[in-house]
């Protein structure tokens, strides 16, 4: 269609919108004017198996309704697949400002009915015993969500923005890490409850006076011109004294955050409460920031037995945790069940190579673009075997050392299923090792919104079913429904039924 005065007008005031429910409202009016509306409510499309959803959508809500519990479990136990009939096509989200297929949305809602419905209403042919089996094991294999915020000296307080997006509109993942300065926007979400966490959003919610100066001859002796007394006592004031332990006994947030080795036989760590729980959480963020040459590596410190901090393998000093892992994600897989990461992406020297996942599939297509993506890869590939085999040939305590931290950088992926990243213009990047002003902090708060808000309903469509099985859970065991060896007690219940059919 031709764009017409109205829907210009409305284009502007999207485009400015102040909340994302205003957002919202004005991208569902446009989609109405330009067709978006009439191919959501549309359930054919070729971009995912849209007859199975129908039929699996129409058969779960029947059973529901008629109460036919054994086999709504059985149901959902053969269909909770995160990617049941592509469902995850990001092409999904190409059509429309607002959300995607009504029939996808539908389904997704009802899976979400059913499990609470099973949840929260006992049930002769369904016991307890087995209902906790069935949300421990249908979850787990389902998998969650976590949010990773990388690197990127001060154009990581974007990350804040963007996860005041998510937890308003409560879709933030529970399991969340950061590296460099994601670790301390990690760090300080992780150290605050919901209660709490509002007021980080406000102008002087945070104290983000991380950079400080040395002199020359302490920069000489260091070998790094900042003071990480003056970043120290920045995390201390948002995080406190808090062990990862007690932060996730507080918050219930699982948060992590990379380390790099010095020491080059060690490797990188990713410190959480399941592998660092006595560590401090501050502690942890101010290695992962000693970026080489502009802070000095640090050494761990962890509470004792008594509550006092000693050091934490006292030998050994760490560093940027970009430099290895900037997104952690097969660490994530093995400690947290991830499977589905969102990622916050800041670092300046990816962000300029990243593209919109819309632009990137509208270029996708035809001779010239696959030539063009195949080349990219290919010097990729390259350069990556050139650095390694440079790497694998140079003295290891020598210029080796070097290759082996650009080897680590260049290895690594910097983009999740769902990637957020700013527009960064040579002026924020000369200002990147400064501290920011209460304005600049709004103002990277605003636009990590704004660059959020297209992802929202992607984001939230995504992780309804995990979500939901993490609610039931939590549920369940305030109830006491999850009391300790009932699930060794149905295994032997389940046991015995099957022997019993086999003999009948």
């Amino acid at each position: 269609m031709k764009p017409n005065r109205r829907f210009k007008a409305l284009q502007r005031d999207w485009q400015n919108a102040q909340d994302y429910a205003t957002w919202l409202a004005l991208g569902a009016e446009l989609d109405e004017l330009d067709g978006g509306a009439e191919w959501r409510h549309e359930d054919q499309t070729k971009e995912y198996d849209w007859r199975m959803i129908r039929a699996r959508l129409d058969e779960l809500r029947r059973l529901r309704e008629e109460g036919r519990v054994r086999e709504l479990v059985f149901v959902l136990h053969e269909g909770l697949h995160g990617n049941l009939g592509n469902i995850a096509n990001p092409k999904l989200y190409m059509h429309c400002r607002a959300g995607t297929k009504v029939l996808l949305e539908s389904y997704l809602h009802e899976v979400a009915i059913c499990l609470n419905y099973l949840c929260d209403n006992d049930f002769e042919d369904f016991p307890r015993e087995e209902k906790v089996l069935f949300f421990k094991r249908t979850g787990s294999s389902f998998g969650r969500s976590a949010l990773m915020l990388s690197g990127g000296a001060t154009l990581g307080m974007f990350h804040l923005g963007v996860i005041k997006a998510l937890w308003q509109e409560r879709v933030l993942p529970r399991v969340l890490t950061g590296s460099s300065a994601g670790s301390i926007i990690a760090g300080t979400v992780g150290s605050r409850t919901d209660e709490e966490l509002d007021e980080a959003f406000l102008p002087g919610g945070l104290n983000l006076e991380a950079w400080k100066a040395v002199d020359l001859r302490t920069a000489w002796r260091r070998r790094a011109f900042m003071d990480p007394v003056q970043l120290e006592s920045c995390l201390a004031a948002n995080m406190g004294d808090l062990s990862f332990e007690e932060a996730f006994e507080k918050t219930r947030r699982i948060v992590g955050i990379t380390v790099s080795p010095v020491e080059p036989h060690q490797q990188g760590r990713l410190l959480n409460y399941l592998t660092a729980p006595n560590v401090l959480i501050r502690r942890a963020s101010l290695a992962s920031c000693a970026i080489p040459g502009v802070f000095p590596p640090v050494t761990l410190l962890a509470k004792n037995y008594a509550g006092d901090p000693v050091g934490y393998m006292p030998s050994q000093k760490w560093q940027d945790g970009s430099l290895r892992a900037d997104l952690p994600m097969l660490r994530l897989a093995r400690l947290h069940n991830v499977n589905h990461y969102v990622v916050s992406q800041t670092n300046p020297h990816v962000v300029p190579f990243m593209r919109s996942e819309r632009k990137r599939l509208a270029r996708g297509r035809g001779v010239v673009s696959f030539a063009s993506e195949l080349a990219r890869s290919s010097l990729q590939v390259y350069s990556r075997h050139i650095i390694e085999t440079a790497r694998d040939h140079m003295d290891p305590e020598g210029f080796g050392r070097i290759l082996e931290k650009v080897h680590a950088v260049a290895n690594q992926r910097y983009s999740g299923d769902v990637t957020i990243f700013p527009h960064q213009p040579p002026k924020k990047l000369l200002r990147m090792l400064a501290n920011p002003s209460e304005a600049d902090i709004q103002q990277f708060i605003v636009e990590g919104e704004r660059r959020t808000w297209p992802q929202i309903e992607r984001i939230r469509n995504s992780t309804v079913i995990s979500r939901t099985f993490e609610d039931c859970l939590q549920r369940m065991k305030d109830r006491g429904d999850t009391r300790p060896g009932e699930a060794s007690k149905v295994v032997r219940l389940a046991g015995g039924r099957a022997r019993q059919r086999q003999m009948g």
